[in-house]
């Protein structure tokens, strides 16, 4: 048997059974018994009764999915499961069935007078293409905010830190001006048209947050409202934000989007403070259908901003408009932000991008030189890619010198090239980046004494951090692994390999840890 998606439509004549329900609400109380409630409540839950029916020997149990985006994420996550577990349940052949629901025009989403809200559409069945499924890694933008080749684009903020239209003309009878009342609000401002769905690079380092975004992109004001993501710079949160208003844009022209950075909201609850004027901040931020706000962190110890936030926060949630956030930490890691923002924060869905692995990041550049017209060898990329680690900005701006070189230098793109045009990049690395710094940044880190780092003791406490020094030191200098257990309390070689491979496997399979390592990497390289 297999899960197959079919246009629903019966072959033969078929016999509906007596309870078509209760196989289906079987098969589903066993799901929410076997999966974490979040992955349950977000796919199997909002899926409609399936249709049960009966083809001669064979039990069809047909499931109408609402879009493109759930359909193929249940086909490939959830099928074979959901098949077994009918199986399970009813005798005899049986054969499940998905496929698209009917589309129904419904009207936008409106706020009309007494707050009424009008839901919006559902997520048409072209939307593929809008919300672009190879998404990932930022492959046209630097610096969060520039188009191809890390050039800016006409979507940077504009003067006196107004946001511009990001590419997309408001319509005329809004004019241009910023937003002085609920009819002249501009219905997109600060997007980058550049920063979409397609031009994203996809890993297991950002599944989760690229599959939330896509999610979002497809339903926006349902679930994982508010969309919270954070991680370290230059890892693409900006881009993953970016690329959901695109795409709800191109699905709903009419929708209010606005994108800015946090510093921008700081900005206008101080010069709406100042004029006391907030009627026309209300008329700015509550009156949205998409706000997407980078860096909250930059909200700490400001008091009133964080009040006013607040409120557009919960206006916003009211009227089912959906709010993404980017962060540096997890909600609970923000310092002085009141407890009832960050509560708020953390009450839809968080998730981390990490660091690129290996394989992402040469897959990275290659893509981003096709983008240039230019084929880069595989052994070039992975030797670029082994040597710059820290972020996808940095990965960037290294290709872009091997480029630059090869083409002043009228050169082949080899990896002696490679080495030369990043000889100042690899230079600083190397002198940067001792075996004495990285024990005392790891010791540093995990509150632990320099000198634990030599010592014979082995709790779990000291002997961790020791393992993740270890590690640290064989990937980010040239030491041999003799010469690393020297440096280490004259250790063997064998328990210095035991520590890389231990942390080494770990880090793929432990964000948590993952992340940790990026910040003592991003660290180390200052």
């Amino acid at each position: 048997m297999s899960a197959a998606e079919l246009p629903l439509t019966p072959a033969s004549p078929a016999t509906r059974l007596d309870d078509p329900d209760s196989l289906w609400q079987r098969c589903c109380a066993r799901l929410a018994m076997e999966m974490p409630e979040q992955q349950f409540n977000t796919w199997i839950r909002p899926l409609p009764p399936a249709d049960v029916t009966r083809q001669g020997d064979t039990t069809l149990v047909s499931v109408r999915v609402p879009n493109r985006f759930m359909l193929d994420w249940i086909r490939t996550q959830y099928s074979a499961r959901i098949e077994a577990l009918l199986s399970e349940e009813q005798a005899g052949e049986l054969r499940l069935e998905l496929g698209l629901a009917p589309r129904v025009a419904a009207p936008v989403v409106t706020v009309r007078p007494g707050g009424m809200v009008v839901p919006g559409r559902a997520l048409p069945p072209n939307a593929a293409h809008h919300a672009g499924y190879n998404a990932g890694y930022n492959t046209g933008h630097h610096n969060g905010h520039s188009g191809a080749g890390g050039q800016p684009t006409h979507a940077h903020h504009g003067q006196a830190g107004q946001p511009s239209f990001g590419g997309h003309e408001p319509p005329p009878h809004l004019g241009d001006a910023p937003s002085r009342s609920p009819n002249h609000t501009p219905r997109v401002m600060g997007l980058n048209a550049a920063l979409t769905f397609d031009n994203l690079v996809p890993g297991r380092a950002n599944q989760m947050a690229r599959t939330a975004a896509l999610h979002v992109a497809g339903s926006p004001g349902h679930m994982y409202n508010p969309l919270f993501i954070y991680g370290g710079v230059g890892l693409g949160k900006t881009h993953l934000m970016n690329a959901v208003g695109n795409a709800l844009l191109a699905d709903k022209p009419d929708a209010r989007i606005l994108y800015l950075h946090a510093e921008q909201f700081i900005s206008d609850v101080v010069k709406n403070y100042q004029r006391k004027t907030f009627d026309e901040l209300k008329a700015k931020y509550h009156q949205l259908d998409l706000l997407l706000i980078d860096d909250v962190q930059f909200f700490a110890g400001k008091d009133r901003t964080q009040e006013e936030f607040f409120n557009a926060f919960e206006a916003l949630l009211a009227k089912k408009a959906h709010i993404i956030m980017t962060s540096d930490t997890y909600p609970k890691g923000l310092a002085n932000i009141d407890e009832r923002l960050t509560s708020r924060f953390d009450s839809g869905l968080t998730v981390a991008i990490e660091p690129p692995e290996l394989e992402m990041r040469v897959a990275i550049l290659i893509k981003k030189a096709a983008q240039e017209g230019i084929e880069m060898p595989e052994d070039v990329a992975f030797f670029v890619a082994k040597n710059v680690r820290a972020n996808v900005r940095e990965l960037e701006g290294a290709l872009r010198k091997v480029l630059a070189f090869a083409k002043f230098s009228h050169k082949e793109i080899t990896i002696t090239l490679a080495r030369e045009a990043l000889k100042d990049l690899l230079s600083i690395q190397n002198r940067q980046i001792s075996v004495e710094n990285i024990q005392k940044t790891v010791a540093d880190f995990y509150k632990i004494k320099v000198a634990d780092m030599y010592s014979k003791k082995r709790p779990a406490s000291i002997a961790r951090p020791r393992q993740i020094a270890m590690y640290l030191a064989k990937e980010l200098t040239q030491k041999s692994l003799p010469e690393i257990g020297e440096l280490f309390g004259g250790r063997d070689h064998t328990t210095v390999l035991h520590a890389v491979r231990k942390i080494g496997g770990e880090r793929g399979k432990d964000s948590e840890l993952n992340q940790q390592l990026h910040v003592l990497e991003q660290t180390l390289k200052g």
